[in-house]
């Protein structure tokens, strides 16, 4: 069963290499990778959202879902599964980015990003749409870049949206419990 999936995953990146692959989409997919590297497009923005005091709940849940995303996936999940990156299982190359020396289920791009997406949403559907558009093509790009294998996107997918549900409701109810954020107005939600 693991063979199926393992060869399911790696015909699906060569179709999006025989289907895609371009020097404008090479472009493209790099620099939207770029807005994943770190997590730090994301900081940047739980960044903004703190220093804005109407926009301080969701700062504060974008931290706390890329410190649980960062826990689960990173810290617990990739060396807990230690699966090899898909370009090193069939020697595919060159690589349009820095090989990454981590292990590869699930993706820590497409995890904090749709994490953050979803904090996003869960406070403001009109910019939560666009956050999620901006994170699926996260994860596409990395599927471009072949460095991760569908599964290990799906699986990210999966996991920060429940990881950024997860933020929204601790910090809500962290929120009650003290009955307010530092910084934020009394009110909850």
């Amino acid at each position: 069963m693991l063979e199926a999936i393992v060869s399911w995953d790696v015909g699906i990146l060569y179709g999006i290499q025989e289907l895609f692959r371009s020097g404008w989409m090479d472009g493209l997919m790099t620099t939207i990778t770029r807005f994943g590297d770190g997590g730090i497009f994301w900081i940047a923005v739980a960044a903004c959202c703190l220093a804005s005091r109407p926009g301080r709940k969701m700062g504060y849940s974008m931290a706390a879902a890329l410190l649980i995303g960062l826990v689960v996936g990173n810290l617990l999940l990739k060396p807990l599964v230690a699966r090899i990156r898909p370009f090193d299982l069939v020697g595919f190359g060159p690589l349009l980015i820095s090989a990454p020396t981590d292990f590869s289920f699930p993706s820590g791009h497409t995890l904090h990003s749709f994490s953050c997406a979803t904090v996003i949403w869960r406070y403001s559907r009109g910019w939560g749409w666009g956050a999620y558009l901006l994170a699926a093509l996260i994860g596409f790009s990395r599927l471009y870049l072949f460095v991760h294998y569908p599964t290990d996107v799906l699986a990210g997918a999966l996991l920060g949206i429940g990881i950024g549900w997860l933020a929204v409701f601790l910090i809500r109810r962290w929120e009650k419990a003290r009955g307010s954020l530092p910084g934020c107005p009394g009110e909850t939600r």
